[in-house]
């Protein structure tokens, strides 16, 4: 009886939450609380028991005891089962979107995303409890994390194939078909619609993000990830509607294109990120165009394109698109092309400022050899140990994200030299750096 009386108390705690936190109107309470016992399989009596102020991961961990104290799922299966009860508790995708619609006519497109930001959080999709424990740091005009809760992978191919297409459903981890799916835990992700360059897109926010209100702008359509002409005026949609956030396209090739090359897809979010304040080395007035060029300060090679008119800002962008793809420089091991395919690429970013339009064009380059299969231009073997993953649009920007082992890792090698000893055998790569 008293297990069972723990149960009842943390569902109507959690219904509760779901009152006062996640829009859930009295009239469909009764229907809502009905889908969570019918997904335990479980009766219920009422026992008036308020959430208070607790946090919602408070109330999933007492829920979760008093659920396997029922022996109703075991301590592998909870994450699973809290999600598809917070999915339960949730707004249906369409009211999430007319409250959006709603904010966002009244207040802005500001209130709408810190409406649907907080939602996020709220409903726990949005991990921030984990991510509020990332270690961060900045020096020298860089930020670097360490995210715990994102799993590493050293193996390329294994990455890839990770997040690949292979004609099931949903086709490939950020498909719009993933929303509410239970098989990927996707029960609480919510979007919002969104019309770039004319086509359908939309947004989420990610889960692991890595740094604030860090989210995707999706295509709708499973197409692979491309830049084009049409990229540069889709990011400006963005920042158009969203101009408190920046937007970002990786560059669509192995190695340099991040982990999700088999579906259109952007980045962005409300954080000021270094590449964006980085000095101009160098400002040239483009004649073709009108637009300011500057060449910029930064440890990879990225030009600017500042100015208020959109065609400008396309055209030269295309431009430095085009010489790039088809730019050699053998004697800088630089090589557009060859035998294994493309290897020069772009990461196009743009965010809004009293300037107009700023788009930076981050010059990329995926080309290996014998002595760096990995990568000329990537980490080389010897730093490795700190991470061996690609550089991505939001890392070539100058956010470092290192994988969760090191915190221990590294800590440990703090202790091996505050006490002048050696290091143990699972940490001698760290020799070498």
């Amino acid at each position: 009886m008293e297990t069972e009386n723990k149960l009842n108390r943390s569902i109507d705690e959690l219904v509760g939450y779901a009152r006062s936190r996640l829009g859930l109107a009295d009239k469909n309470v009764d229907y809502v609380r009905n889908g969570v016992l019918d997904r335990l399989g479980v009766a219920f009596a009422y026992t008036n028991a308020a959430c208070g102020d607790k946090k919602i991961s408070q109330l999933l961990d007492e829920f979760t005891a008093a659920a396997i104290e029922a022996k109703l799922f075991d301590e592998g299966d909870a994450e699973r089962v809290c999600d598809a009860v917070m999915g339960e508790l949730s707004l249906m995708p369409e009211q999430l979107e007319d409250l959006f619609r709603s904010v966002e006519k009244k207040s802005g497109s500001k209130a709408a995303t810190d409406m649907f930001y907080k939602y996020c959080v709220d409903n726990t999709y949005v991990k921030r409890d984990k991510l509020d424990k990332n270690p961060r740091f900045e020096n020298s005009g860089l930020i670097i994390t360490i995210n715990k809760a994102k799993p590493e992978f050293r193996d390329a191919k294994k990455a890839a194939a990770g997040n690949s297409a292979f004609g099931g459903y949903p086709a490939c981890s950020i498909c719009h078909a993933n929303e509410g799916f239970g098989g990927r835990a996707k029960r609480t992700l919510r979007s919002i619609e969104l019309t770039l360059g004319g086509q359908p897109w939309f947004w989420q926010y990610s889960p692991y993000g890595y740094f604030n209100e860090h989210g995707i702008a999706v295509n709708y359509e499973h197409t692979p990830m491309h830049v084009d002409f049409g990229t540069f005026g889709r990011l400006m949609d963005f920042v158009d509607r969203f101009p408190h956030y920046f937007i970002g396209c990786n560059a669509a090739l192995p190695r340099i294109g991040g982990s999700v090359l088999a579906h259109d897809h952007y980045q962005g979010g409300g954080e000021v990120l270094p590449l964006q304040q980085a000095a101009a080395l160098k400002t040239v007035d483009d004649v073709k165009s009108g637009a300011k060029i500057e060449i910029l300060d930064w440890p990879g090679t990225a030009v600017r394109i500042v100015s208020r008119s959109r065609a400008d800002i396309e055209s030269a962008a295309d431009r430095v698109r085009a010489a790039w793809e088809s730019y050699d420089a053998p004697e800088l091991g630089i090589i557009h092309a060859d035998g294994d395919g493309i290897h020069n690429a772009i990461s196009p970013t743009v965010v809004k400022t009293d300037r107009g339009y700023e788009m930076t064009v981050i010059l990329r380059s995926n080309i290996t050899s014998e002595k760096y299969p990995d990568g000329v231009f990537h980490a080389h073997p010897e730093f490795h140990v700190i991470k061996k993953e690609s550089i991505g649009l939001i890392e070539a920007q100058g956010l470092f994200i290192l994988p969760g082992r090191l915190e221990s890792e590294l800590k440990a090698v703090a202790d091996c030299i505050c006490d002048n000893g050696k290091l143990p055998e699972e940490l001698r790569d760290y020799e070498f750096i």
